[in-house]
């Protein structure tokens, strides 16, 4: 993934980080890596809704920002692990201040829907039957 160089430009703090955590799968994928060391199949079981190739991509990019740490142990079949390096274990107060205003904010839309008073469904009207057409 082609990042942008903000060593050299003056760069919102913001924006470094959200660069690094773009996208809707980064910052999942940081969040279930603070449980510890994760196997690329329990990383794709806990976010079922991701694509193999996308998981493959997210943690590549996540590899060579230096946010995990991936290894790769001498076996048969291969076993490879993923981590949060140094650097990704600083981002965890980010990760979980998300998560809080995540878990505020859905628990505001439902205080929403639960106020929020529901059409009224019409109640069936009854035609009229003349009576002598049985």
């Amino acid at each position: 993934m082609k990042r942008r160089d903000f060593g050299n430009g003056p760069g919102c703090p913001v924006e470094v980080t959200l660069d690094l955590i773009d996208g809707k799968w980064k910052g999942v994928i940081l969040y279930h890596l603070q449980q510890g060391r994760l196997r690329f199949g329990e990383l794709r079981k806990l976010m079922p809704r991701i694509t193999q190739r996308m998981l493959t991509k997210q943690l590549r990019a996540l590899e060579e920002d230096g946010l995990i740490v991936r290894t790769v142990y001498a076996e048969v079949p291969p076993r490879v692990e993923y981590a949060l390096s140094e650097t990704g274990l600083g981002l965890r107060p980010v990760i979980d201040a998300l998560k809080k205003w995540g878990d505020a904010h859905k628990m505001r839309q439902k205080q929403v829907a639960a106020a929020t008073p529901q059409p009224r469904k019409k109640a069936p009207v009854e035609k009229d039957v003349p009576a002598d057409a049985s």
